[in-house]
């Protein structure tokens, strides 16, 4: 019979009324927030907030809490939504300070926003990209492994440090025979690349994209059209890598030329190839480890930025479930 976990109670208390109401919301709804995420009992009342629950929860509560008070006092912000709750929350409880936004390092600047570093993962994830020509980011769905890669190649366009984009993956579902599916080769590849488009529209401005698109600023392919090309002055990025071949690794790595950089990201759990076809990401990453030039970025749930059940989600599968193909 296990051992009762320590229940704590605790009150914190607050100088400025106005920066509470803000953290509270509108009817509590954040401190209902943070009492479901964390199984938690919050009791707000004049200047203090009372927490009640297992003694760890309760600690992180009040991280969380501290934090989203200081964040408020010195941003002067006038709104605390739900997904900053949830990064506050994921920072206690990951026992991480939150990424400084100024961070030259962790931030990246897009036409329509800055990225910033959500967690400790993508913090040293950005630093990488920084400072590699070629990187590899793995890990499971919502830790922004393709998101922050689609952010620095914009940011890297919008310098002017290269001269185009150009964003890949393979089709493995339909084999990369896409003859059979109806409409143009833009209509059959397009599903796939979905992704990746939804990603440069929520950084630029829809008309600069299309115009990027129409002029080949931007070019958006499955991976089957590198072969043969040699890839100038671009930031090449290579999604959904898990499911190339090594022969089709190799291939796209040695398009790099002058002045360009290349992102690999891809989720070595899911891995859409036949049983006996080993992944040519996990091959990559095993023969590359410690070449110059190369970073490898290993993200886990601690840095999915999705709604917090997904984070336990894939703890849950990171625990249990062994990885396909023979991928390390």
């Amino acid at each position: 019979m296990s051992a009762e976990k320590a229940k704590l109670t605790l009150r914190m208390d607050f100088e400025d009324n106005s920066i509470l109401a803000l953290l509270f919301g509108e009817h509590n709804q954040n401190l209902t927030q943070i009492e479901k995420a964390l199984d938690v009992s919050l009791d707000g009342f004049g200047n203090s907030i009372k927490i009640s629950g297992d003694a760890a929860a309760v600690k992180t509560a009040r991280k969380a809490i501290e934090d989203i008070y200081k964040k408020i006092l010195e941003t002067g912000i006038q709104q605390v939504d739900k997904s900053m709750i949830n990064d506050f929350m994921r920072w206690a409880q990951n026992k991480e300070t939150k990424p400084a936004a100024n961070s030259a390092v962790e931030a990246l600047d897009t036409w329509k926003k800055k990225i910033v570093a959500k967690t400790r993962g993508q913090a040293d994830y950005l630093k990488l990209l920084r400072a590699n020509e070629v990187v590899f980011g793995l890990g499971p769905a919502g830790t922004g492994k393709t998101y922050v890669a689609v952010a620095k190649a914009v940011e890297a366009l919008k310098k002017r440090e290269v001269e185009r984009i150009i964003l890949s993956r393979p089709a493995v579902e339909a084999g990369e025979r896409l003859g059979f599916l109806p409409g143009d080769m833009k209509e059959k590849v397009d599903p796939y690349l979905r992704p990746l488009y939804d990603a440069l529209y929520d950084m630029m401005p829809a008309d600069k994209v299309d115009r990027m698109l129409a002029s080949g600023e931007i070019e958006i392919a499955p991976l089957a059209f590198m072969r043969g090309r040699t890839l100038t002055s671009s930031f090449v990025i290579i999604d959904e890598a898990q499911n190339t071949t090594p022969v089709q690794m190799k291939m796209v790595l040695t398009r790099l030329g002058e002045d360009s950089r290349m992102v690999i990201t891809g989720d070595l759990s899911q891995i859409d190839l036949p049983a006996n076809q080993p992944s040519g990401l996990s091959d990559a990453v095993g023969l590359l480890d410690n070449v110059k030039g190369i970073g490898i970025m290993h993200l886990s749930g601690d840095d999915v930025v999705r709604h917090p059940v997904v984070a336990r989600i894939l703890k849950a599968y990171e625990a249990g479930q062994p990885p396909r193909n023979g991928s390390k």
